[in-house]
C-alpha cells in the first residue's frame, strides 16, 4: 500500500535529497491503531509548504530535519502525527582501488559514510574487494567524473595508484566546492604536485584546502595505520561540516538502507515494519532504528536483538493478520529484565505497522 513511498525515499535519498516520511496514526476506531495515511516531503516541499498542513506542522517538520531527530505529535484527539526525518548521509568518494583504499572504505562506512570506490582495474574495482561500498565504479578516472555528479557535501579520497592520476583527480575535485578533498602523497611530492596546479592557475586559497599530505599525523606506517589517520581526519571534518549545515545539535538519523529497499518492494506475504521512535539510557540501537518481519519468521534488520526484539517480534505478530500499527513500550532497566536478559539498562518505544 505505501511501498512506492520507500522506492521514491531511496532516490531521493541517492539524489541528496533530506526528505521527512509523514504517518498519520489513529486509534479511534481500532484497538491496535489505524494507519490514516502516510505520504513523503522533500526539503524543498516543506520550504514550499506544498501540502496543506498547519504552519505549526511545518515548523515541527523542520525541526526534525534540522534535529535528525524523530518528532511525535498530537493532532487532535486520538490523532498523531509521525514525523521521521532522512537524511543522505555524506558520501565518500575514494579515487583509487590499493591498499590503503580497502581499510578505508571499512572503517569509513562503520563511521556513517556512504562510500563509492573508483579505480580503472577489474581486479580492484569490484564489490567483492569492497563489500561495504554502495557504490563500485570501473572506468577510468577521466570518464568516471560524468557518473558521479559531484555534491558539496562530498568528501574525496585520492589514493591511486601514481602521480599523473592523482593529478588529473584533483584536478577535477578543484573545480567543485566539496566539504573535504585530500591526497596521499609525501611532502616533496605534494609540494611539487601544489607548485605545478599553482602555474596552471589554480587559486592559493583553493590548493590551501586540500589535506595532503592526507590524514592526521599519527606516524601510521601500515594500511590499516594509515587508514585510521585518514577516517580520524575525515570524521573531524564530517562533524563540523554537519554543525556547520545542521546546527550543534544535529544527529544523523538511522537510515538502514537494505531495510528500506525490502519495505520498497510489494510482498504477497504479510510483513511489519518495526521502528524504534524513541529511546533512553543505554539501549543497543536508538530512534529511527528499523526492522522487517514477514509472517514467516525472517528478519531484515535489527532494533536491537536479544529478548527486546523477541518480545517486539511476538506483539507484531498479534497484528499481523489485521493490519494497523501497535505501539510497543519495551522497558530494559529492573530486576524483571535482568532476569530477562535485557542488561542494557534502556527503556524504548517501538513503532509496529503492517500495511
Amino acid at each position: 500500500m505505501f511501498s512506492y513511498l520507500y522506492e521514491t525515499l531511496l532516490t531521493k535519498i541517492n539524489d541528496g535529497s533530506k526528505c521527512a516520511m509523514l504517518t498519520f496514526l489513529s486509534s479511534q476506531s481500532d484497538p491496535n491503531g489505524h494507519i490514516g495515511k502516510k505520504f513523503l516531503l522533500t526539503k524543498e516541499d516543506v520550504e514550499n509548504k506544498s501540502y496543506p498542513l498547519h504552519n505549526d506542522v511545518y515548523e515541527k517538520i523542520n525541526l526534525s530535519l534540522d534535529t535528525g531527530k524523530l518528532e511525535i505529535i498530537n493532532i487532535e484527539e486520538n490523532k498523531n502525527l509521525l514525523i521521521e526525518p532522512f537524511v543522505p548521509k555524506p558520501r565518500l568518494i575514494i579515487f583509487g582501488g590499493g591498499h590503503v583504499a580497502k581499510p578505508v572504505s571499512e572503517f569509513a562506512t562503520r563511521v556513517g559514510f556512504s562510500i563509492t570506490v573508483i579505480d580503472d582495474r577489474p581486479s580492484f574495482a569490484n564489490i567483492g574487494r569492497f563489500p561495504d561500498a554502495e557504490k563500485v565504479i570501473c572506468e577510468s578516472f577521466e570518464k568516471s567524473f560524468d557518473l558521479i555528479n559531484f555534491r558539496k557535501t562530498d568528501f574525496v579520497v585520492i589514493v591511486t595508484r601514481g602521480h599523473r592520476h592523482d593529478g588529473i583527480v584533483l584536478r577535477e575535485a578543484l573545480q567543485h566546492d566539496l566539504s573535504y578533498t585530500g591526497m596521499i602523497g609525501s611532502k616533496r611530492r605534494v609540494r611539487a604536485m601544489m607548485e605545478e596546479l599553482s602555474r596552471e592557475g589554480f587559486a592559493k586559497e583553493k590548493l590551501d584546502l586540500v589535506k595532503s599530505p592526507i590524514g592526521i599525523d599519527i606516524g601510521a606506517v601500515t594500511p590499516d595505520e594509515i587508514a585510521i589517520s585518514i577516517i580520524a581526519q575525515l570524521i573531524s571534518f564530517k562533524n563540523k561540516s554537519s554543525i556547520d549545515r545542521f546546527g550543534k545539535g544535529f544527529v544523523f538519523p538511522e537510515f538502514d538502507v537494505e531495510v528500506v529497499q525490502n519495505i520498497s518492494e510489494e510482498s504477497s506475504m504479510p510483513r511489519a515494519l518495526i521502528t524504534i521512535l524513541s529511546s533512553k539510557g543505554s539501549t543497543p540501537r536508538k530512534a529511527g532504528a528499523k526492522m522487517v518481519l514477514y509472517q514467516d519468521g525472517r528478519t531484515i534488520g535489527s532494533i536491537g536483538g536479544g529478548c527486546s526484539e523477541a518480545g517486539v517480534i511476538a506483539s507484531a505478530r498479534t497484528i499481523m493478520a489485521d493490519k494497523g500499527f501497535l505501539i510497543e513500550h519495551v522497558d530494559m532497566t529492573g530486576e524483571v529484565a535482568e532476569s530477562e536478559g535485557m542488561v542494557c539498562g534502556g527503556i524504548m518505544d517501538v513503532l509496529i505497522e503492517v500495511f
